[in-house]
């Protein structure tokens, strides 16, 4: 099996307890473990698991040496110092993955069955969920794309009809006012005009912010602005619209709007970079780090295709086995359930038939927990879909709404013009 790929890498010191010195290394976080590697030996000064570890503390040395300690099962305690950036950096993200642990278990076993399971059947179903409602997000979008058109057919409309205003009131001006339309009318006029527009404005604008700011997912994260030396606990939130990265309180810090977004790196399943470009003034980049990231990416994908770009590292992650934080001792969760069903005493008079039917019950789960995570996944991808058509339906709902009344307002303004001319002739 090849090795993890780290997660993230720090250079800093590893204390030797039985030889009382500190040696040089890298410290690294992978999908399972922590481990030290020295920079002279190139050997591991010290590997443990994330299930392992009971405690990190930022301690001191002496009472000098500012150091990070990492408490293992069996009271085994790690010392380590000199870490670059800052030791902060690395406690936030070794804590950040400690405590969440999410990351989802999947055996080799599990995924070599050819035999179709529940769990195949419902993702087969959800997949074709998912395709219908793509149809319909494209119905969806060639509509509104119709709509745009008459709005535009509608805006010329009414800006000739405002001409033809124009050219009636110049004849219906008595000879001794040369200049058109009289000025205490025209005010008038002017101010019911921007009195209607501004009403029609405050509700459209209330409602697509309404719609636009539905959450889809939000997940807890270790983030930064810029670079790596203050990355710091926080959350990402996916909307409909936009992504919003906020601190521990929920304050907001900035939100990327969707068509404000230039560029999102990913540089892992487990980290991103979001990047917003300025013509003239510094680019506003934050760069996030969760153990929750992959649930994201799964609506990121799609509401970003043009703009998210997977990195060399992003590849060497994905050809490499997915283990989850929650084993222990290299067992699987296969292993175990194995292990269990052999030491249960079955009983003895259970006919032949019915025991095949109870193994199978209990040697295959109907649905895996790689399977459960993919489900989860492409649920996500599904409300995500539904959101935005929803949202697409509520923005052409606006459009008839503005349609309508643009439709009954330029009827009443051709109406009144006819009026004026059969008075002119």
């Amino acid at each position: 099996m090849s090795r993890d790929v780290p997660i993230h890498s720090w250079p800093g010191s590893y204390y030797i307890n039985s030889e009382k010195r500190w040696e040089n290394g890298t410290l690294s976080l992978t999908r399972t473990t922590v481990r030290f590697v020295s920079n002279q030996s190139k050997e591991s000064l010290a590997s443990f698991r994330l299930s392992r570890i009971v405690e990190i503390k930022m301690e001191s040395s002496s009472f000098i040496f500012s150091t990070l300690t990492v408490l293992e099962e069996g009271n085994v305690k790690h010392w380590f110092g000199s870490l670059k950036p800052n030791r902060v950096v690395v406690y936030n993200v070794l804590e950040h993955f400690w405590r969440e642990r999410l990351l989802s278990p999947s055996s080799e076993a599990q995924r070599a069955e050819a035999q179709p399971t529940k769990g195949r059947e419902l993702i087969s179903l959800v997949a074709g969920a998912q395709k219908r409602l793509e149809d319909t997000g494209r119905v969806l979008g060639h509509q509104g794309e119709q709509f745009d058109n008459m709005m535009q057919g509608l805006e010329k409309i009414d800006s000739d009809l405002g001409v033809a205003d124009k050219l009636l009131s110049e004849l219906e001006s008595p000879s001794w006012w040369p200049f058109g339309k009289l000025p205490w009318k025209t005010q008038q006029d002017a101010k019911a005009e921007d009195a209607a527009r501004a009403a029609a404005a405050a509700s459209s604008s209330a409602a697509r912010y309404s719609s636009r700011n539905k959450l889809i997912t939000s997940i807890p994260a270790v983030l930064s602005k810029g670079g790596e030396s203050d990355l710091k606990p926080g959350c990402l939130l996916v909307l409909v619209s936009s992504l919003e990265v906020r601190n521990t309180n929920c304050q907001l810090l900035h939100r990327f709007e969707r068509n404000e977004i230039d560029e999102i790196r990913v540089h892992s399943p487990y980290e991103i970079t979001v990047r917003q470009r300025f013509i003239g003034k510094p680019d506003i980049c934050y760069r996030l780090l969760s153990a929750k990231m992959p649930e994201a990416l799964s609506v990121l994908e799609m509401q970003y295709k043009k703009k998210i770009e997977f990195t060399s590292d992003y590849t060497d992650f994905k050809t490499t086995p997915v283990s989850s934080p929650r084993d222990t001792e290299g067992k699987s969760w296969t292993e175990g359930l194995l292990q269990t069903c052999q030491e249960t005493e079955l009983p003895l008079e259970v006919p032949a038939g019915e025991l095949s039917q109870l193994q199978v019950h209990v040697f295959q789960p109907s649905v895996s927990q790689a399977e459960a995570q993919e489900l989860k996944q492409m649920l996500m991808q599904l409300k995500n879909l539904a959101l935005e058509a929803e949202t697409e339906l509520e923005r052409q709902d606006e459009a008839l709404d503005v349609l309508t009344s643009s439709t009954d307002r330029a009827t009443m303004h051709i109406e009144k013009h006819t009026c004026r001319m059969k008075r002119l002739l």
